[in-house]
């Protein structure tokens, strides 16, 4: 998929604000500091069109922006901040619980994990609520850039053996890293192919 226009659309506080002209959804979604911002600036071509912070929880609105007039890219709160209030917490899995139930154009969600990291419960957690909803996912592991080659690959193969705990059949998985842009176009041509499964 070449990115011949990207722009930021609008900021929603809940589902029913969200733009509604049936264009296809793929929801980006992940653990605090996971890399989301720059992941979204380097999958639509522009460093700056998503805001990037060090302070974990910065993005507590449903976020779209369109690529091509074709679809969407939608920036979600995350999950797992240990530094925000008990209520804003419970403000973001209203956000999560109404979007993901609801949201008929979402196509696929791109749970984000970093790679450095092992599997947290949360994201397991976020994988079976994915699932009992029956919205499809895929995993993107972020910031490969920040390990050696030889320490890259047996992570990996880590990651893969914690997830064979939970999950018979793996979701498709991406090794990415916004840096040298590492899977950048392995993405753009998932979310091509995945356009023709789009039925509204």
């Amino acid at each position: 998929m070449k990115i011949i226009n990207s722009v930021f659309e609008k900021s929603s506080k809940t589902v029913n604000q969200c733009p509604n002209n049936n264009l296809p959804e793929f929801a980006l979604v992940g653990r605090s500091n996971v890399g989301k911002s720059s992941l979204i600036n380097s999958l639509l071509n522009n460093k700056s069109i998503a805001k990037i912070s060090s302070k974990p929880g910065k993005t507590l609105l449903i976020n779209h922006f369109r690529i091509n007039d074709k679809l969407y890219i939608v920036d979600l709160p995350g999950y797992g901040y240990a530094s925000i209030s008990k209520k804003i917490k419970e403000d973001i899995k209203t956000i999560h619980k109404s979007y993901f139930k609801s949201r008929k154009e979402l196509l696929y969600t791109l749970l984000l994990i970093d790679i450095r990291h092992d599997i947290q419960e949360n994201d397991i957690e976020f994988m079976e609520f994915l699932s009992s909803n029956y919205c499809p996912f895929i995993i993107i592991f972020t910031k490969s850039d920040k390990l050696k080659i030889n320490k890259l690959d047996e992570q990996i193969q880590n990651l893969k053996k914690q997830l064979s705990d939970y999950w018979e059949d793996f979701p498709k998985m991406f090794v990415t890293s916004s840096k040298d842009k590492t899977g950048i176009d392995e993405i753009h041509s998932f979310i091509e192919s995945s356009l023709k499964e789009y039925i509204i």
